[in-house]
C-alpha cells in the first residue's frame, strides 16, 4: 500500500492549532521508502507544523534491514539506520524535535532464548535509544494482504515465543504487542503469565471496523471494551491511543472529497480513546500518531488537535501523562524535564 497521500488533498483543511504550548512525544511513528518515501524530511515537515512535539518513538517499519548474514540479525540493519537518521536530527537545533529518542525494532522472538544476542546487537546499535522490540502478532485472514507476512495463530501463546519475550523482559526492553480485537484475550494471558515483562498494547487493541466486520460496530464495541477491561487489570500493561486512521478501522475518511475536522475524527474516535483512559487511567495511556499509515484519514496538525479535543476535559497532570510523561516513563526516554526544557527555553 502507498501511503504517499495528496498533499492537496491533506491541506484541503487546515486548522488553528490548539493549546500550541502543550508538550508532546509522538509515541508511535514510522519510517521508511518502500510504501513511498517517509523519512527524515518528511516526518520533520509534519511534526514542525504548529504542535509542540519534543520528541518521537520510532516504530520497526522493515525499513534498512542487512541484506546478508544471519536472518535473525538482519533487522538490526533497521535499528542502526534509524540511529543515524536521529543523529542527523540532533544536529539541527533546538528547534528540532528529539527524533527517535525511543527506537522500537523488530527480533524473531519465537527463537525463543537464543534472541539473547540478537537483542544485545540492536542495543549497541540504536546508540542508546533502542527500547523494545515490535513482533507483529495481528492475525486474520481477511487482512493478510496488510501485512509483509501472516503470522502464525496463537502467536503469543506459543513456548518459544514467551522464551523470547523472557529474553527481552532480562534485557530490560518492552514488547509493542499490535493485534487485532478478537486476539486481545491473547495479549491478557501473556501479560498475566510474565508479569514482569512490560507490554504496550498499540493501537486501542486494534478494533476491526473493514471487512467482515464492516457495519458490526455496536457489537464489537462492548466485547472490546470486555476484553480491554481484563487487559487493564494487568498493571505492566500500557496502551497507545491512536491507530484508528488506517483503513481496517473502517471509518474511511480517506474515501471523502475532503478530509474530516478535527471535531469530526473526536466524534468518531473519543468513546475508544475515551475508553481507554477510564480503564487504564491517564497514567498508563500514551499518544501517538500512528503516521504515515493513519496520514490516509488526515493531517499531522488536524490528528493532534482531534486529540487535544477528546482530552480536552483532563486536568493539566492527566494531559501531561497522556502527552508526554507516560511514553517517557515506558520507553526511558532521556529528554530534559518540561521544567528544565522550559527554562533553558526562557535562557535562550
Amino acid at each position: 500500500m502507498n501511503f504517499n497521500v495528496s498533499k492537496a488533498w491533506l491541506q484541503s483543511h487546515t486548522e488553528e492549532i490548539l493549546e500550541p504550548g502543550l508538550r508532546i512525544v509522538d509515541s508511535h511513528h514510522h519510517l521508511w521508502d518502500q510504501h513511498g518515501v517517509y523519512l527524515l524530511d518528511e516526518l520533520l515537515e509534519d511534526t514542525q507544523s504548529g504542535h509542540r512535539i519534543v520528541a518521537t518513538v520510532f516504530c520497526q517499519s522493515d525499513y534498512g534491514y542487512r541484506s546478508d548474514g544471519d536472518a535473525a540479525y538482519r533487522p538490526v540493519g533497521e535499528t542502526g539506520r534509524i540511529a543515524a537518521l536521529a543523529r542527523r536530527a540532533d544536529c539541527l537545533g533546538e528547534s528540532c524535535p528529539r527524533v527517535a529518542a525511543g527506537i522500537i525494532g523488530y527480533a524473531d522472538l519465537s527463537l525463543g532464548a537464543a534472541i539473547a544476542p540478537v537483542l544485545q546487537a540492536h542495543i549497541e546499535a540504536g546508540d542508546h535509544r533502542f527500547r523494545g522490540v515490535r513482533h507483529i502478532a495481528a492475525q486474520h485472514p481477511a487482512f493478510a494482504a496488510k501485512l509483509p507476512s501472516q503470522p502464525p495463530p496463537g502467536l503469543l501463546g506459543q513456548a518459544m515465543f514467551r522464551d523470547g519475550c523472557r529474553a527481552l523482559q532480562d534485557a530490560g526492553l518492552v514488547f509493542d504487542a499490535w493485534v487485532y480485537h478478537p486476539q486481545l484475550y491473547e495479549v491478557v494471558e501473556l501479560a498475566r503469565a510474565l508479569p514482569a515483562l512490560a507490554i504496550v498494547l498499540d493501537h486501542v487493541g486494534g478494533p476491526l471496523g473493514a471487512g467482515p466486520c464492516r457495519g458490526m460496530r455496536d457489537e464489537i464495541f462492548p466485547w472490546w471494551r470486555q476484553a480491554m477491561a481484563a487487559l487493564a487489570a494487568c498493571p505492566n500493561v500500557a496502551v497507545k491511543l491512536g491507530g484508528l486512521g488506517m483503513s481496517i478501522g473502517g471509518f474511511d475518511f480517506h474515501k471523502r472529497e475532503r478530509p474530516p475536522s478535527s471535531g469530526e475524527i473526536a466524534a468518531h474516535w473519543g468513546p475508544y480513546i475515551e475508553t481507554c483512559i477510564e480503564l487504564f487511567g491517564a497514567s498508563r495511556c500514551m499518544f501517538e500518531s500512528n503516521f504515515p499509515v493513519d496520514r490516509i484519514s488526515c493531517s499531522y496538525p488536524v490528528l493532534w488537535n482531534a486529540y487535544k479535543r477528546i482530552a480536552g476535559g483532563a486536568s493539566a497532570t492527566e494531559k501531561a501523562d497522556l502527552f508526554e510523561g507516560v511514553a517517557r516513563r515506558v520507553y526511558r526516554l532521556e529528554l530534559p524535564s518540561a521544567a528544565e526544557r522550559d527554562g533553558l527555553s526562557h535562557q535562550a
